[in-house]
């Protein structure tokens, strides 16, 4: 296996490059097998982090700032920019992920290319792995979005789906992840939570994201909770425009600041910015990730937390609206920012940045400032330590029964019956059912395999299933719950995004909400339609103009 040089203390606070090999097959973070080494103590990290700091350069310093995405799939693609920006970390993207074991190999190539290329830090190295419809590994475990989990209203539930995502990101190499969401979806047409969100709740939002976030960092990965101030009252995608939220301090802090309150309580790793505007926090116009008075201001003075801060992504709209790329790097610094993730020109935010600080705009005591946190995390999280990770080792995690059950068990669970006119569900023995729309080849399957008879026509079938995502803004999946409504036998609605559905389809007999499209959510439909698992969820948000209510949810 390829070695990787690492960083150890000598003498007084000096730093020594060594080498280390391993070919165990020992889990992460353990000895042998590769990973992060055993978490620090604060005193530890922050002695730690001081060494490395004080060998470290200007491009050294301002390169610990960026976290810059993966180039390809071989660590030679990125030799060019880890020598030429000395980033603090990297994130991936699908389009650089193949098989655990092919993971697994380019996280220790791109670690032994910044050693010897960069600034000889080990690196960050990210992912959107928040499960459910944002999951950007091929392999490994599907869970359902955390609006389920909401639904299950229990933090081991939570605590499950981290756990064990946590356990296949560190068998590859990846210690950081951009989640959990913590932002509270109160706009039912919000474009971009919805279904990331646990739900509408502050205190059941906060509550699963500090359950989230503490067993990701317990399993050895950095948990970056997302997106503050608050990005669940948006009708804009901050990755097209700029959101603007437009409501008083009041109903900010009684809405939407709770669940972050409650992670900087518990002293979460990482907190990322949202692209918004909030003139009740700050009237510039300036979105929060360049804003000084809400993340120095507000998150940094007002809440006391001291832990990293992340831009989201800088080659998202909704930070690029009034300034170059060089100069939102510079603001998001002087903001409080710790990481910019994504700078979409590195090179024009490497410069800018290094220039603001040879300049004196951004002193370099305010550099050492944002350097100093990173190294402390990663000190803390054993990534200063990190050893190589064995792709053999990747692959057995990937495959584990133990994982695939608790996604189902977390699916079973989440399952919220919301409509039952004359008890269409579940179906009874020797029935037939016909099952159509998003999802029914699954739901289908699942269905024989528990012995239900199905047919892909409504003709003669004892209950129609119709699967939807999203038919509140699809006339045509409308049409389709309609017209089988029309055959004259019960229509079960499987929803399979968020449970607005209803709003439009107010004419079903039965209505099944399952806050995700994974193939675990679908086995739980399947499950609940036969009557193998009562639905036992309930509703993590109201249901506008039908009465609905935040807890609402009925059982066999």
């Amino acid at each position: 296996m390829s070695a990787l040089r690492r960083l150890a203390p000598l003498g007084a606070g000096l730093l020594l490059f060594t080498t280390a090999c391993t070919s165990g097959s020992g889990g992460p973070g353990g000895a042998e097998g590769g990973g992060s080494a055993p978490p620090a103590t604060d005193a530890e990290a922050a002695e730690r982090a001081e060494a490395v700091l004080g060998e470290m350069s200007l491009d050294d310093k301002v390169g610990q700032l960026f976290v810059l995405t993966v180039a390809g799939t071989t660590p030679e693609e990125n030799a060019q920019s880890l020598a030429d920006y000395r980033p603090g970390g990297l994130i991936y993207f699908p389009e650089n992920l193949g098989s655990g074991a092919e993971i697994a190999a380019l996280s220790n190539g791109l670690q032994e290319t910044a050693a010897e290329e960069g600034a000889g830090v080990p690196l960050m190295i990210g992912v959107d792995q928040e499960q459910g419809m944002v999951a950007r590994l091929e392999e490994g475990t599907r869970f359902p979005d955390a609006m389920a989990v909401g639904a299950t209203r229990d933090t081991g539930q939570a605590q499950a789906l981290a756990s064990a995502t946590a356990a296949e990101l560190a068998a590859v190499g990846i210690n950081l992840d951009y989640a959990p969401v913590a932002d509270v979806n109160t706009d039912a047409d919000n474009p971009v939570i919805g279904i990331r969100s646990f739900g509408a709740d502050p205190g059941l939002v906060g509550e699963m994201a500090a359950a989230e976030a503490g067993a990701f960092a317990d399993g050895g990965v950095v948990p970056v909770v997302k997106h503050f101030p608050g990005h669940g009252d948006t009708g804009t995608d901050s990755h097209t425009g700029l959101p603007v939220i437009d409501k008083d301090r009041a109903d900010w802090e009684r809405d939407d600041l709770p669940p972050f309150a409650d992670a900087v309580e518990a002293g979460v790793d990482a907190i990322m910015t949202a692209h918004v505007v909030m003139p009740a926090l700050d009237d510039s116009g300036e979105p929060a990730t360049l804003s000084p008075q809400v993340i120095d201001g507000v998150l940094r003075d007002e809440l006391g937390y001291d832990g990293v801060v992340t831009t989201d992504a800088l080659n998202m709209e909704g930070v690029r609206q009034t300034h170059d790329d060089g100069e939102v790097a510079v603001r998001a610094v002087e903001a409080g920012a710790d990481q910019l993730l994504m700078p979409p020109d590195p090179q024009a935010a490497f410069t800018a940045v290094r220039s603001a600080v040879e300049e004196g705009r951004i002193g370099e005591d305010r550099l050492d400032e944002s350097v100093r946190r990173i190294l402390e995390l990663k000190a803390k999280r054993g990534i200063l330590d990190a050893e190589p990770v064995d792709p053999d080792g990747a692959e057995e995690v990937f495959s584990s029964d133990e994982t695939a059950q608790a996604a189902q068990d977390l699916a079973d669970a989440s399952v919220t019956l919301l409509r039952n006119e004359g008890g269409a569900l579940p179906v009874g023995e020797g029935a037939q059912v016909a099952v159509q729309g998003v999802g029914a080849e699954e739901i289908s399957a699942a269905l024989e395999d528990l012995g239900v008879r199905t047919t892909g026509t409504a003709s003669g079938a004892d209950l129609v299933v119709v699967g939807t995502d999203g038919a509140r803004g699809d006339a045509e999946q409308r049409r389709a719950v309609e017209q089988a409504a029309s055959g004259g036998a019960p229509v079960a609605v499987v929803a399979q995004g968020t449970p607005y559905d209803l709003q439009a389809l107010e004419g079903v007999d039965a209505y099944l909400a399952v806050y995700s499209s994974v193939p675990v959510s679908r086995t739980a439909a399947a499950r609940a339609i036969a009557g193998e698992v009562g639905p036992k969820g309930k509703l993590p948000v109201p249901i506008p103009e039908t009465g609905m209510e935040y807890g609402d949810g009925l059982s066999y």
